[in-house]
């Protein structure tokens, strides 16, 4: 296949989530993103996990090696939410300089 759709990309990525828990990926963008960090490894010098045709493009190496489930994406962590006394409390070192 030369050019496999977004959805039969987000098949591959999301085929070992269970029926009812959050997909991994859920939108064309994700898959972007994800293809494009990998063709950015795949630039700063990392191994292709797939053979690679001469004259193959980093991005396209990335999306075969998506395709192939060569790699894994993993869903980013939402920062850790801050309490509002964490906010309104001044950190230790500010205390000690002021007092």
């Amino acid at each position: 296949m030369l050019h496999p759709s977004y959805t039969d990309l987000m098949k591959v990525v999301n085929k070992d989530v269970e029926e009812g828990e959050t997909k991994i990926v859920n939108s064309r963008y994700s898959i972007v993103m994800a293809t494009a960090k990998r063709a950015r490894e795949i630039i700063d010098g990392n191994m292709p996990l797939v053979p690679v045709k001469n004259g193959e493009k980093p991005l396209s190496v990335a999306i075969d090696e998506l395709n192939q489930a060569k790699i894994k994406v993993v869903a980013q962590e939402e920062p850790k939410e801050l309490e509002a006394k964490d906010m309104q409390e001044e950190p230790d070192i500010l205390k000690e300089a002021v007092e």
